[in-house]
């Protein structure tokens, strides 16, 4: 017996007036697509709007800041106290940047991290100045200090009168190179029990020390291991001139190539002329 295999009529899918089966008509594609951008563009106005009416909203103004960090020449109020007059804004809308720079405009500060606390608070971390020395600008500016980053800074001479620092001078910018010179210097001269008071660099790139005794040495140019190598075979030699005439340095000259020449006070190299007619015994 015969059997009959029945065949799926299929549908035919509905057409616009595209033509094109299955696609809405242009005009139609197009309003749906101005509505959905009219749709986003108003949530995202009324979002705009919700967060500034947040932002000013009287429960998210800063309400307190915390301080963090090893204060030595500040304290806590000092700093909230010349800060706080700089500061703008709700915990939403406050400007990091700008808060940043108000609490480095506190003398002594030198580097302030600042961050946001939900919902109404400051944390600053705050790292001051370690003077390392007084700099000395060979433009003629007035005297600053030296942090121990080699970063020249302003702050009140006064704080650090009772503190024993040495002195820089030398060309703008030369301060950070100058530094790392006189940290390399100082356990040498103390081999011979002196402290490097002030150390020069001129514009030419020469070198001069004046140790803490009164003494100047002029150490010349070179690099910096070549200076140190230098004062390093002057100090090894130094004592055995100084316990031989029983007298302390004046002044020492290391340009020389093969030695150097130096000064010890009360001490002369001269012979006086004798008079005339008569001949030096």
């Amino acid at each position: 017996m015969a059997t009959r295999r029945a065949s799926a009529a299929a549908l035919p899918l509905m057409s616009g007036g595209s033509g094109v089966p299955g696609l809405l008509p242009l005009d139609i594609r197009v309003m749906n697509a101005v509505s959905a951008t009219v749709f986003v563009l108003a949530a995202v106005a009324l979002l705009a709007a919700a967060v500034l009416w947040l932002s000013r909203a009287p429960w998210f103004a800063i309400r307190a800041v915390q301080l963090d960090g090893e204060l030595e020449r500040n304290n806590v109020l000092t700093v909230r106290a010349n800060a706080a007059p700089r500061l703008a804004g709700s915990f939403f809308s406050i400007d990091l940047q700008r808060t940043k720079a108000a609490f480095e405009s506190v003398p002594w500060v030198r580097r302030a991290v600042v961050r946001r606390v939900f919902p109404d608070r400051l944390a600053v971390r705050i790292e001051e100045h370690r003077p390392a020395a007084y700099w000395r600008g060979a433009d003629g500016s007035e005297e600053r200090l030296v942090n121990s980053f080699g970063e020249v800074f302003d702050v009140n001479l006064g704080d650090v009168e009772d503190e024993d620092l040495p002195a820089l001078e030398g060309p703008v910018g030369s301060a950070p190179a100058m530094l790392a010179m006189l940290r390399r210097l100082q356990p040498v001269w103390r081999r011979i029990d002196a402290d490097c008071d002030v150390l020069a660099l001129s514009g030419r790139g020469s070198w001069r020390a004046e140790l803490a005794n009164g003494a100047t040495v002029e150490l010349g140019r070179g690099s910096e291991d070549e200076i140190v190598a230098r004062t390093e075979r002057f100090v090894r030699t130094l004592s055995q001139v100084t316990g031989r005439y029983r007298a302390p340095l004046e002044y020492a000259d290391l340009r020389h190539t093969d030695g150097y020449a130096l000064r010890l006070q009360g001490i002369t190299t001269t012979t006086n002329a004798p008079p005339a007619g008569r001949k030096a015994k």
